[in-house]
This record gives C-alpha cells, sequence and structure tokens, in this order.
C-alpha cells in the first residue's frame, strides 16, 4: 500500500499559479512512477503528468505542456506540480497516482494507487 494524499488546490484567477503536492508514505516511494490526473465534472478523468521512479524523466499532456512543471523528491517521499498561466479549463479535481511497472503512464491503468484529489478552481 502508498497511502497518497494531495494538498495546495483551491481558487484561482486565470492567469494565475498553483502549485500541489503529493506526500505518499512508506519506504518504497522511489520504486514507483507518479502520476497527476484530473477530472472535471461532466468529463472523464485524464492525464495530466507524470515522473519516472528517478525523477529523470517526466511526461506531459499538450494541454498543460509548457505551463506546467512536475517534480518529485524522494528523500521527502513527495511529488509536486506546479501550475502556472492557469485556464478556466484548468479547473478540475487533480489527483496523484503511484504505479508500480513504470509502464503506461499516460493511463491510468499504469497506477496502483490513488489520492483521494484536491479541488483546483481557475476563475475568468
Amino acid at each position: 500500500q502508498v497511502p497518497l494524499v494531495e494538498s495546495g488546490g483551491g481558487l484561482v484567477q486565470a492567469g494565475g499559479s498553483l502549485r500541489l503536492s503529493c506526500a505518499a508514505s512508506g519506504r518504497t516511494f522511489s520504486n514507483y512512477a507518479m502520476g497527476w490526473f484530473r477530472q472535471a465534472p461532466g468529463r472523464e478523468r485524464e492525464f495530466v503528468a507524470a515522473v519516472s521512479w528517478s525523477g529523470g524523466n517526466t511526461y506531459y499532456a499538450d494541454s498543460v505542456k509548457g505551463r506546467f512543471t512536475i517534480s518529485r523528491d524522494n528523500a521527502k517521499n513527495t511529488m509536486d506540480l506546479q501550475m502556472s498561466s492557469l485556464k478556466p479549463e484548468d479547473t478540475a479535481v487533480y489527483y496523484c497516482a503511484a504505479g508500480s511497472t513504470g509502464w503506461a503512464v499516460r493511463s491510468d491503468v499504469g497506477y496502483d494507487y490513488w489520492g483521494q484529489g484536491t479541488q483546483v478552481t481557475v476563475s475568468s
């Protein structure tokens, strides 16, 4: 088990920034690829960003590339998502996830554990 807890969500105006954090419990955090997904009302959950177990490889959805930055600190068992130039269409519940295989990091099938989510609301 890898319990995950997200934080940092909130309300921000368009063009603003937010930093989401995901804290993991356990001593095996560095064995997992980590990702962020989001789900807006009435829409399916979608991939946002992912980072490999070492932090050496990062992956982004086209919709957030250049605006969001994913990072991880294996010593602290944390993963962050720095979001800038936020748009109203970024409004969603954001979930962090951990995957043991490192495969299919752009799909939710690649992840074994999920957090409860944190709400991000971007006003126009």
